[in-house]
Order: C-alpha cells, then sequence, then structure tokens
C-alpha cells in the first residue's frame, strides 16, 4: 500500500472528524448519510464512463444539498425530513443504475483506487474545510443557541447553512474512496462522539475529534495491510472500538 493511499485517508479521517464536531453541535449528524447515498448515481456515472468517482459523487451531493437547502427555504418540513427524502430519492437512483460489477465498491470504497489527483482533491477540501469552519463556528454556536439571537446580532443564517451543507457535501464526497457511499456517516460522527466523551474543554473537543478520525483510519488501513480485508469497514470497527474505550473513560471522570 502506497503512502499516497495513507496520506489521502488520513487527510480525509481528520477533516471528516473536525467538521463531525459542529455537526454535532448543530444536531445534523445524520445528514452526511443521506448525502453518501445521494453520491450513489455520481458514482455509477463514473464508473459508467470511467473518470473519477470523486467527481461523481460530488456533483451529485452538491446538487442534493442545494435542492436540501432551497427545501428548507420554502416548506416547513425539518433538516431531518428534507434529509430523509435526499435518502431515498439518491439510494433508489444509484441502484438503478449502479453497474453490479462495481456494486461492492461503491458500497465499501476501495483504497486502492485512490490516486494523485484524489490527493490533491483531499488536501485542498480539508484545508478548506478546517479554514472554513474555524472561521464560522463561533456563529454556528450562536445559531445553534438561539437562531434569533444570531439574527439579532447580524448573522446571515441561510448563508451559514448553505455553507455547511456544501462543507459536509465536500467532506462526504472525500470519503466515498475510502468507505464507500454507505458508512459516511460513521466517519463524522463518531470521531466527534469519542471527542465529546473525552473531552474537557472545547480546544480538547476540536483537537480529539480530528485524531480520533486519523488513529481510527491508520488502524484500520494496517489491518487491512495484513488481512485484505476491505479498508472501509475495517476503519469504521476501529472507530467503534474507539468509541467503546472512550465509554470507559468517560464513566472514570
Amino acid at each position: 500500500m502506497t503512502p499516497l493511499i495513507w496520506i489521502t485517508t488520513i487527510l480525509v479521517a481528520s477533516a471528516a472528524g473536525f467538521l463531525g464536531t459542529f455537526m454535532i453541535s448543530k444536531r445534523m449528524s445524520l445528514t452526511a448519510g443521506p448525502f453518501g447515498h445521494l453520491a450513489l448515481p455520481g458514482v455509477a456515472i463514473a464508473l459508467l464512463y470511467d473518470f473519477n468517482v470523486f467527481l461523481g459523487a460530488l456533483g451529485f451531493i452538491l446538487f442534493g444539498a442545494l435542492i436540501v437547502w432551497v427545501l428548507r427555504r420554502v416548506s416547513n418540513l425539518p433538516l431531518e425530513a428534507l434529509t430523509g427524502i435526499a435518502f431515498v430519492f439518491g439510494l433508489s437512483l444509484g441502484f438503478l443504475f449502479l453497474p453490479m460489477e462495481h456494486a461492492k465498491e461503491a458500497i465499501m470504497g476501495d483504497v486502492t483506487k485512490i490516486n494523485i489527483n484524489d490527493f490533491w482533491i483531499a488536501l485542498t477540501f480539508s484545508i478548506i474545510t478546517f479554514i472554513t469552519v474555524s472561521k464560522i463556528h463561533k456563529k454556528i454556536v450562536l445559531v445553534t443557541l438561539s437562531e434569533d439571537l444570531a439574527k439579532t446580532l447580524g448573522a446571515n443564517v441561510k448563508t451559514l447553512d448553505l455553507i455547511f451543507l456544501i462543507l459536509i457535501a465536500l467532506v462526504t464526497a472525500m470519503e466515498v474512496k475510502i468507505v464507500g457511499g454507505i458508512m459516511t456517516v460513521a466517519m463524522i460522527i463518531l470521531p466527534a462522539s469519542i471527542a465529546s466523551n473525552l473531552a474537557r474543554s472545547l480546544k480538547q473537543y476540536l483537537l480529539i475529534s480530528p485524531l480520533s478520525g486519523v488513529i481510527s483510519a491508520s488502524i484500520g488501513l494496517l489491518i487491512y495491510q495484513y488481512t485484505n480485508l476491505p479498508a472501509g469497514p475495517l476503519i469504521i470497527l476501529s472507530l467503534f472500538t474507539l468509541f467503546l474505550i472512550s465509554l470507559l473513560f468517560k464513566k472514570r471522570v
């Protein structure tokens, strides 16, 4: 397994973990799941026409994110309902066009398909995620506490929601090659859940979450290297194991 695979996977894991800290605070932690399923039609088209899976996934996820954002503005439905609609749409459309010979790759990912283009994409969008979230995190926390207060203080809630949905789309699309379109949500919410159990301050919370993602990704890749079992599920199982361990430490505090 090449260093390129390790570095790309670690970049994505750290960005997903960092973004997850704010998704939990905004109660949007399950949004990445439906967005991951929205990637399936894009993955199917990319595999059929032999172009970068990330680009195919990103196109459909961004489209879904914009649709969810517009529907949230014009309807009274909660975000959970709208992302549920996106979930069934993406899943049904994906399986309608997905070539069966590529189904395993689309569902569980395949780290061996990571190439230099994926590395640059992961590096670019990971940097964008860290910088953007760092700049808007105070406003995100304020909106979470009171949307009306945030508006009073000048925060553009609609724009913040759109930016956040786009960031979710970017990170989810990056995950597809690593863990597939079904398990993307785990790489986002599990590191943040681990950090929530262990951290005693906001600074620790923001540090432990991406670090948990990096450690779990490294463990998963290491086991994959020696067993040749699918790396995606191994990464998720490593995250879940760390989460269980964090629960034990939480009880001692």
